[in-house]
């Protein structure tokens, strides 16, 4: 069955990015042992991907590939022209999460669904329902400002169903979203 994931990493304080956007204090962390096989792992369960235009900007700004994610159909939320990758499955929508979502889990065949990068899109996806699955990675780093991880506020209990403890004080913390309420 596909499962709509969002997979983060954020600082102890509960930020994905600094204060001016930035994730420098993020990447010293991408080499921690474990980290590499973990993501491998996790990529390959995954069918479709969804992610907003500041996050589609970033990764064009800093992928040291064309796209790092060859052969996966991927949905970028935007009301921007935005550029195309040759060669890679981006679908530029303004449509609504709903819709899009019962697109993403066909397209998808039965693997899960990745959003990618901010709360903001995220928060859409929780509000509709849709967000199953929260891999939060923890960040032993302390940011005082930023993006937060999840700019709404959801009403009901977590379940925690795992912790993965990785080296230099990373975790990651694997929640189910059971019914939940989004304000």
């Amino acid at each position: 069955m596909t499962r709509t994931q969002y997979y983060v990493a954020a600082s102890i304080d509960g930020y994905i990015a600094d204060a001016n956007g930035r994730l420098d204090w993020l990447f010293p962390f991408d080499n921690a042992k474990g980290v590499a096989e973990h993501y491998k792992a996790f990529i390959s369960n995954v069918g479709a991907l969804a992610m907003g235009a500041a996050t589609y900007e970033f990764i064009l700004e800093h992928s040291r590939e064309s796209w790092p994610y060859a052969g996966l159909p991927t949905w970028v939320f935007t009301h921007r022209t935005l550029p195309a990758i040759a060669g890679a499955d981006i679908r530029f929508t303004t449509e609504d999460v709903g819709t899009v979502h019962e697109q993403m889990v066909r397209a998808a065949g039965g693997k899960n669904i990745w959003l990618v990068g901010g709360g903001n899109l995220v928060a859409q996806f929780a509000r509709r329902g849709l967000l199953n699955e929260l891999l939060l990675g923890v960040i032993p780093v302390v940011l005082g400002s930023g993006v937060p991880l999840l700019p709404t506020t959801l009403t009901g209990t977590l379940e925690l169903k795992d912790v993965t403890r990785f080296d230099r004080g990373m975790l990651e913390l694997r929640y189910e979203l059971p019914s939940m309420t989004v304000e």
